[in-house]
């Protein structure tokens, strides 16, 4: 079973900044159905594909097992900033 500090939006968030340093994160949602919206110059150049991986990568710990807190995102926003 994974364990974290605080919310489940927090979890996301902070999972999300290790991962991608520079990242503004929005997460939104609960009952495990969540949306996700990040901004990072990491996503420039790479494909939408790419900038999902990276993210739900970073979140994969707490999508896994039939506990997981996590069940779906139902939406992932990804940008650059201008």
């Amino acid at each position: 079973m994974t364990t974290f500090q605080g919310s489940i939006p927090a979890a996301i968030e902070q999972a999300i900044k290790e991962k991608i340093n520079d990242a503004v994160v929005e997460v939104q949602g609960g009952g495990g159905h969540f949306e996700i919206s990040v901004t990072s110059k990491v996503f420039a150049g790479k494909s939408t594909l790419e900038k999902h991986r990276l993210v739900l990568g970073a979140i994969a710990h707490l999508m896994a097992g039939n506990d997981a807190p996590v069940h779906a995102v139902d939406k992932l926003n990804t940008k650059v900033p201008s």
